[in-house]
Order: C-alpha cells, then structure tokens, then sequence
C-alpha cells in the first residue's frame, strides 16, 4: 500500500476499537501489527483468546503477541515503554468461537457489544485433513455464532470475515476466471465452480449441498460413534469423502465456503466484507521480510523435496499457484475494511486477495526455483551431508507417481542391492520404505486439487478500492 493509498486508511481506523478472533493466528498478529505500528492511537483492541481463565489469556498473549519476533519494530520505536504501550492497547478476552455468546463472560461480552466498532473474524482451521466435525465447528458454526453476537453490538460499523480464495471451489471443467461473488445458499442447486466465467463449461457434475444437513450430519456422526477408537480418522476422511462429493478441494476449502454461506444468509444489515486470500506465505516487506509462523500451505512438499524424500510430484507445469505474501493480504484487507465501512451499507463485499491474474507464478517456474535453491543451499542431513536434488520430475497422474515412488524410497534408502532372491524386501528395510511411500503419496493426494487446479481469481473489487483510496486522499487534502 502506498503512502499516499494508507491516508484514508489511517483516518479511518484511528480511535476505532477492535474484536478480533483468532487473534493468536498467523495473519491476525501480522494485522494486529500493522494496525498498532502506523495507527498508535488506534482505541482498543478486543483478542478473542481460548484459554482456561483471564491468567492464561493474559499469558498468551504476552508469549504469543507481546513477545514474538513481528513485533521488533514496534519494541524499537516505544523502547522502554514497548510493553505499556502493548497491554494499553490490546485486551485478551477469554473465549471460543464454537461456544454460544463466543464463550465469553456476560460482563466481557457487553463491555465488547457497547464498544466495539469493527469485528474480524479470522478465526479458522486450516488444516485440510482437519476432523470434519471440528471444521464445521469452526470454519462453518463459527462464522454464524460470531453473526449472532455482532448483531448485538451498538457501535458496529463493520464485520470483516477472512476466508480463502479456494472457497470457490473446485474449476476442473476447464480454465475461468472466478469472480469475487457471494456464494450462497440455493435450495436444489449446486454450487461448486458457479462463480467461474467460463462459457464452454458444461453444467457442474456435483449434487446440492445442504449446509444444514451437513453439520447435523457431522454431529450425529460423532454422537453415534463417539466411544469409537477409530472416530478421529473416520472424521478427517469423512471431511475429505463430502468435500469432493460437493466438488471442493477438502473439508477446509469446503467448511470455509459453508462459513461463507451462512453469513450471507444470516447477516441482516450489517455491513460485511468477506476478504478471499490465496495461498498465504511470508512477509514480504513489513514490519520486515520474511517472517513466517510455522509451516504453511507449500512448505511441507519443499522440505520433502529438499530433504530427498520427494523426486517430483504429480502437478501440471503450466498450472498457476497462487501465492501471496501475508502483508499485502493485511494491507489489501484494511483497504477492503476502510471503502466499505465508510460507505456504511449493509451489504457484502467480496475481494479475492491473489496474484493469479495480476502475476502470475507457473508451477514449472515454482520448481525451478526450488530447485535452484537447494542447489545452492542444500539440506544437511543428520550426519552432517548435504542432501543433492535432481530437477523434479513432473507426474500427470497419481498413478504414475506411485509407481515411481517405491523405486526411489528403495534406492534413497541403500537397499536396491538388498532385494531377497524372491524378490523381496527385507522386512524392516520394507517397513521404512512403507513409510514414506505412504508419507509422499499422502502429501500427494492432499495437494493434488491445488496442483492441477485450473481457475484464476479475478480482483475488480480491489481495483475499485485503490482508486476509492486515491480519490479520497484528494478530497482530505482538500
């Protein structure tokens, strides 16, 4: 964001209190950054923290916020008084977003209600393997119970609700752009790649989702079986089972749109805007370049691949992954926040926040950076050896990369000279092998629907927003 783009931003947000959910999450800190180091006299702002009591919030949010590296620039600029500044300003508040009232105290609650006046959902799982019902309870329940408490608070001007681009669902059927478009919930239709322009499209293949039916589905599942050793494992394939039913990727990208649903249908007239990001990587300028919180989507394929354990991957080279650093996702979400809430109505706006269109990242050009960076900085293994990668090879099919899987585990692993006279494995040679074929193949069937996804995400709503924000500058200046 330019300087001259941030000026209405600034104006907007000064002095306005804050609610955040999953406040503790990746891009809810790289907000929450950005928010305290270019608006300091910002009012407060409301973490929604899961802990036991008001101690143990208060402790991770000091550990996890106050403390962690995103914040050094802050911590220079307020020196000694870094840590006042922090706590004058943020307030952790016990809760959770898959309890009734979010969890929180009926004091807390009317304290957030009376003075709240934007609310950010960015509470989520993101893990695509994540137990459905767990999911729903977040991903899907979670958006819903946070509508039923906004429309509750007196001072709201807007609810911002973070979801992703992959919400859309799958456009297998042929390349799209998919537009920035509501997705809503229409009785006896489908509604997995509805938002794609792509007139040679044939009608979608995928039956009606019935939202309802799929949480209480997800929850009488669990009510059954709960005493099951099993059920934790029947509920992550549960989730992926009914996502590709639908036509979406996994139960995340499928939970996430069913969130999305919801709001539409329950948000009355509160101004919401739902903010779409792509595949969410590190910093790439502020506070500065680089940081990154955990592993995220792509990272576990590089390290395998920089590790060795991984000779290529089944993807098509002229496929876009879309990819885009955590700050511009930020910046481009207050932009979003400032446009719609002063314009003050209540309706939805969607902005997909991704590079596919405006630059795009081919995955044969992916590789071969990955390549060329485990060329210069190899891997070390746990003997002290740097660990050479060969150029990836490029599999069209699953089928294909599992037949070349096992011949690379057994070679990897020193054992093609091992084979028995029957043609056999040793057993414990044969049970590491296993492994990590099932590990490779596991990432695979994962990243698959990412790998060979087709459509591009089309970004009119956050062109209009940059020249809403020029505008704007002008008429302050004025």
């Amino acid at each position: 964001m330019k300087m001259n783009e941030g000026i209405g931003v600034l104006n907007f947000i000064r002095g306005k209190n804050f609610f955040i959910t999953g406040a503790t999450g990746f891009l809810a800190k790289v907000l929450v950054e950005k928010i305290l180091r270019t608006v300091p006299d910002v009012g407060k702002i409301f973490l929604l923290i899961r802990a036991e009591n008001k101690q143990a919030a208060n402790e991770r949010l000091k550990s996890e916020i106050i403390n962690s590296d995103l914040f050094k620039c802050l911590r220079q600029i307020h020196g000694n008084s870094y840590e006042h500044f922090m706590l004058s300003k943020l307030v952790s508040v016990v809760g959770n977003v898959r309890e009734p009232n979010l969890g929180l105290e009926a004091d807390v609650a009317d304290v957030i209600r009376k003075e709240a006046n934007i609310i950010v959902n960015s509470a989520a799982t993101t893990d695509f393997r994540e137990r459905y019902d767990v999911a729903i309870d977040i991903n899907t329940r979670g958006p819903y119970l946070l509508m039923s408490f906004a429309k509750k608070c007196k001072k709201l001007e807007l609810l911002l609700h973070v979801s992703t681009a992959y919400a859309n669902g799958l456009v297998l059927l042929g390349k799209g752009r998919v537009m920035e478009e509501p997705l809503r919930i229409r009785r006896g239709e489908s509604m997995a790649g509805e938002n794609c322009i792509n007139h040679e499209t044939p009608a979608s293949p995928y039956p009606t989702l019935d939202v309802n039916g799929e949480i209480k589905m997800a929850l009488d599942y669990v009510d059954r079986d709960f005493k099951n050793k099993g059920l934790t494992r029947k509920m992550k394939e549960l989730g992926l089972e009914r996502a590709r039913k639908y036509g979406w990727q996994d139960g995340y990208t499928l939970t996430k749109a069913m969130g999305e649903m919801l709001i539409e249908e329950n948000k009355g007239d509160i101004p919401v805007v739902i903010v779409r990001p792509s595949v969410v990587e590190s910093t790439y300028r502020e506070p500065f370049p680089g940081w990154i919180e955990e592993t995220r989507m792509m990272d576990p394929l590089i390290l395998s691949y920089g590790k060795g354990e991984l000779k290529g991957f089944p993807y098509d080279p002229k496929v876009v992954l879309d990819i885009i650093p955590v700050d511009m996702v930020v910046n481009a979400t207050l932009a979003a926040m400032t446009r719609h809430g002063m314009a003050g109505k209540g309706d939805v706006d969607i902005y997909h926040i991704a590079t596919s269109v405006a630059n795009p990242l081919l995955l044969e050009d992916l590789a071969s950076f990955v390549h060329d960076h485990f060329i210069s900085t190899p891997w070390i293994d746990f003997e002290g050896r740097p660990i050479h990668v060969q150029p990836g090879k490029t599999f069209s099919s699953m089928d294909e990369f599992s037949a070349d899987i096992w011949g690379h585990v057994i070679q990897r692993n020193g054992s093609a000279t091992r084979v028995a006279a029957n043609g056999k494995l040793p057993q414990k040679i044969e049970s590491v092998c296993r492994k990590l074929v099932e590990k490779a193949k596991y990432l695979a069937d994962i990243y698959e629907p990412y790998t060979f996804y087709a459509g591009r995400y089309d970004q009119k709503m956050l062109y209009l927003v940059r020249s809403f924000l020029a505008s704007l500058r002008f008429l302050l200046i004025a």
